[in-house]
């Protein structure tokens, strides 16, 4: 994700002269260049621009003759909102279904210009070692952020642990479960590895909180397929104003994350527990979110 998640915020400013780069990470702040022409500042909002693949997306896109600056914040709302007020030019943080929930819930007109990844969301026991050895009744946590929440839900139908009415979607509840051979206990997403490691039987835990509770492969009991259509709206992607949709730099941009030096990058953080998506154009990524932002609407 990615995928919002609760991060420890770190503010730095790291200057490359030699290249004549700028990596600046703020809470907030500062306007973003308009997309004239190659001499702007290209503006990107995330939520972990520390991370050493912005330096690597940089210093190709400054080779291309695009000069970028990343800005960090600790609040996806906040990204958002700065793409929607022109403060940035572009973000990379969420997943469509993410996007769709945020635009219908603020008449927000952002979208998706680029796929980057889809992580998984798994589920992980320290006490069971396989869907199979999980007994009746066993307390499972997940999520509780609505995102999240419904995907974990879909997860574990996917894994035959429940079923939802009407087959789910993503935006699904645990009122909506109509048989389960578990108990689901749905807790703060931050609290789903001490769930794991207190009365829980197992938790689903997005990629992000495993890495920080340490939690590797081996703890793994099912992961989602994320070949599958059915992790389509957890795509993340760029995403910027609609009026922007065709800057010309998002090629580039979108190039440039694909290439290998980056995704060598990116694995690496994420464990290697991703999908890269680069087969996916803007139309069809808008299609889709077009499609949860109706499933967003009528949950309003």
């Amino acid at each position: 994700m990615t995928r919002p998640t609760t991060h420890s915020w770190v503010k730095t400013a790291l200057s490359l002269s030699a290249a004549g780069l700028l990596l600046s990470v703020a809470a907030c702040g500062g306007g973003a260049a308009s997309a004239e022409g190659p001499d702007d500042v290209l503006t990107i909002g995330t939520d972990d621009g520390q991370e050493k693949h912005w330096l690597i997306i940089q210093e190709k896109l400054a080779e291309g003759g695009i000069e970028a600056e990343v800005k960090t914040f600790s609040d996806g709302t906040q990204i958002n909102t700065a793409t929607e007020n022109g403060d940035i030019d572009i973000n990379l943080f969420q997943h469509l279904a993410y996007l769709a929930q945020y635009n219908v819930n603020n008449n927000g007109t952002l979208v998706p210009v680029g796929a980057t990844a889809v992580y998984p969301l798994a589920l992980y026991s320290k006490d069971y070692g396989s869907l199979e050895e999980l007994p009746e009744g066993a307390e499972v946590a997940i999520p509780n952020n609505p995102t999240n929440q419904a995907r974990a839900l879909l997860n574990l139908q996917e894994a035959g642990l429940l079923t939802l009415k009407d087959g789910g979607d993503s935006l699904s509840t645990p009122a909506e479960i109509e048989s389960a051979k578990v108990e689901i206990t749905p807790v703060d997403s931050n609290q789903t590895v001490t769930a794991l490691n207190g009365s829980a039987a197992a938790a689903v835990v997005n990629n992000t909180q495993a890495q920080k509770g340490g939690l590797g492969d081996e703890v793994i009991i099912y992961k989602d397929d994320l070949e599958s259509g059915t992790n389509d709206a957890y795509i993340n992607a760029f995403v910027t104003k609609e009026e922007n949709a065709d800057d010309p730099r998002w090629e580039t941009l979108i190039d440039v994350y694909h290439s290998s030096e980056v995704q060598e990058a990116v694995t690496e953080l994420n464990g290697g527990n991703l999908k890269f998506k680069d087969d996916w154009t803007a139309e069809q990524l808008v299609e889709l979110l077009r499609s949860e932002e109706e499933v967003a609407a009528s949950g309003a």
